[in-house]
């Protein structure tokens, strides 16, 4: 399946999984950005990666581990 933006859980899941040692609430915007277009299921412009967005992810991520 491909990600995209609009993915915000489904990323925060490959996220959590891909780096199991991360913990997302001490982690930096450009970081996460890079993360998430690496990820090899994402398939979406990197340029639509705003704050808000990555917020989500994060946001989304935190959830995931609790």
């Amino acid at each position: 399946m491909a990600l995209k933006w609009v993915d915000v859980l489904d990323i925060a899941i490959a996220l959590s999984e891909s780096k199991p040692d991360v913990d997302p609430r001490y982690l930096n915007f450009v970081e996460l950005h890079r993360w998430v277009i690496a990820l090899p299921e994402f398939s979406d412009d990197p340029a639509r990666g705003g704050e808000k967005v990555l917020e989500a992810i994060q946001a989304a991520w935190i959830e995931e581990m609790d």
